[in-house]
């Protein structure tokens, strides 16, 4: 143990409380005199240190706090209020540690509503948690814009794209489950089109307001975290090595990571960093994970990034097994290698030099955060004998079955998403394609799934797309607050590419 540490009783007996919460209001511990944030000290990166590590500090508004030092930190997203400065897991065991806010510019307040839904809600609203087998009512494709009530929930859904109206060709749709629909305050909205452009839409009137120049196809955009202005993207395929920040409203794009010489010094034939269109940086932005394919798409390796620093953690050689995709943790501890080679699912620390298996294939699945503010990874896994959805907590490598899919001799496809960082402890789960059987209570269905064993289970909403290929599956993708849901659907067409998409908008205390 570093001797500079306070070692005394009543610290750690307080620290042991505060393992699994994100912050705690502590009064009668003090590491020393406080760090206010008048008196705090500018750190790099866009982050002023508030406190010494068992100190604590008061935020006067909701924040983004990290709990570390050099390169190791936790990353938490905080309400206003007392905080403990100590986080679990705790990133630097025996080093002295300091708690950090970023000073990068707060998302603009929005309401959680847009204005369609602004007025839908009763204040006794409550989701419904029964599981059944509803029948599926048919419902006319509403207009544009129109918000209407799901006949079975009773949730506020609108139609948010007219793609024919719209100008855009073929489909105008997220995606898919893991990718981001929402920039930091749900103001703007990704939308994607058959023919590889990417537009934008405002969230609240569901206005087309510009395509995209710059990302194209697979370029992976991720909006910043906190500027809703900002978004993150990579050349088509990750071709290049190369990713670059795009001001949506002037249109300004800048290099803000270029990997080529740096890759192409541990790896001669590299020519691709990407995660192949199912990643996504940490929950703050900061760290990332791609792998790297050579111009005839082999595998090389995998590396992890530091968006702060401008640096590479950790490469990892794949000795030519590709993964199916890549993906850094909501905390930026892990990076996720998915794959149905021998090396299965697996995650990684930062510097690779630690892993843990999460299953021995690669399925549909994200990352979350549960409750506790832990990395998770919640996937289906149609192997065991239920066919169970699941979580495994990446930090102690804990599985949790959540619900099978197996029922009464049926089967079901699904889709993850849990982009809900801000809510955490709450996944949406989407699915389609069932056969086997009669329709069972999770069919045809988005759902909000609690992260717990024997979890809470809402149906917000049947999606009303039948099955026809790829691009008519449903793709359910939460905005990061869990006041809003996008999902695409041909509205009961059954045509493969004549697909719109649609918005189910909850109060910001529905989950309970």
């Amino acid at each position: 143990m570093n001797r500079g540490l306070r070692c005394d009783v009543g610290v750690w007996k307080v620290a042991l409380v505060c393992l699994s919460l994100v912050g705690c209001g502590v009064d009668t511990v003090d590491g020393g005199p406080p760090l206010t944030p008048g008196a705090s000290g500018l750190a790099a990166g866009g982050w002023e240190t508030v406190a010494n590590q068992y100190q604590t500090f008061t935020l006067d508004k909701p924040s983004t706090v990290r709990f570390g030092q050099g390169d190791t930190w936790v990353t938490r997203e905080l309400a206003a209020g007392r905080v403990y400065c100590f986080f679990d897991p705790d990133p630097a065991p025996g080093q002295f540690k300091t708690c950090q806010r970023s000073t990068q510019p707060a998302p603009v307040s929005e309401s959680a509503l847009s204005p369609a839904c602004a007025s839908f809600y009763a204040p006794d609203f409550a989701l419904t948690s029964t599981r059944l087998a509803s029948p599926i009512p048919t419902v006319a494709k509403p207009a544009k814009g129109a918000a209407f009530s799901e006949p079975t929930y009773k949730t506020c859904v609108v139609r948010a794209t007219d793609h024919a109206a719209d100008g855009v060709s073929g489909f105008a749709r997220n995606d898919y489950s893991r990718r981001q629909a929402f920039n930091s305050n749900s103001t703007k909205q990704l939308v994607y089109a058959l023919d590889g452009y990417w537009h934008v839409y405002d969230a609240n009137t569901h206005a087309r307001l510009k395509q995209l120049s710059g990302p194209a196809a697979d370029a992976e955009p991720q909006w910043h975290p906190t500027n809703p202005d900002l978004l993150y993207y990579l050349p088509t395929n990750g071709v290049g090595m190369r990713l670059h920040e795009l001001n949506v409203s002037t249109g300004v794009s800048r290099v803000v990571g270029d990997f080529g010489a740096r890759l192409k010094a541990r790896w001669p034939t590299s020519a691709a960093a990407w995660t192949k269109s199912e990643g996504s940086p940490s929950a703050d932005g900061r760290y990332w994970c791609f792998m790297v394919d050579a111009s005839d798409w082999s595998s090389v390796g995998v590396f992890t990034w530091d968006r702060d620093t401008n640096t590479i953690l950790g490469m990892y050689d794949t000795k030519g097994e590709r993964p199916d995709h890549v993906s850094m943790s909501p905390s930026g501890n892990s990076c996720v290698v998915s794959g149905d080679g021998a090396r299965g699912t697996v995650a990684f620390s930062r510097d690779f030099s630690k892993k843990t298996q999460l299953l021995a294939k690669s399925e549909h699945s994200d990352l979350a955060l549960d409750a506790n503010g832990d990395d998770v990874y919640v996937a289906v896994d149609y192997q065991s004998n239920a066919g169970d959805v699941f979580m495994v907590n990446l930090r102690t490598g804990v599985r949790t079955a959540l619900f099978s899919t197996y029922l009464s001799g049926t089967a079901t496809a699904l889709h993850v998403s849990g982009k809900a960082f801000a809510r955490p402890g709450w996944v949406v789960v989407s699915t389609y394609a069932d056969y086997g059987g009669s329709l069972q209570w999770l069919h045809r269905k988005v759902m909000a799934v609690q992260l717990n064993a024997n979890p809470t289970i809402y149906t917000l909403a049947h999606h009303r797309t039948v099955s026809n290929g790829y691009w008519s599956e449903p793709h359910a993708s939460v905005n990061r607050d869990f006041t809003r849901v996008v999902f695409g659907s041909n509205w009961g067409s059954g045509s493969a590419t004549d697909v719109d998409t649609y918005v189910v908008e909850i109060p910001a205390g529905a989950l309970k």
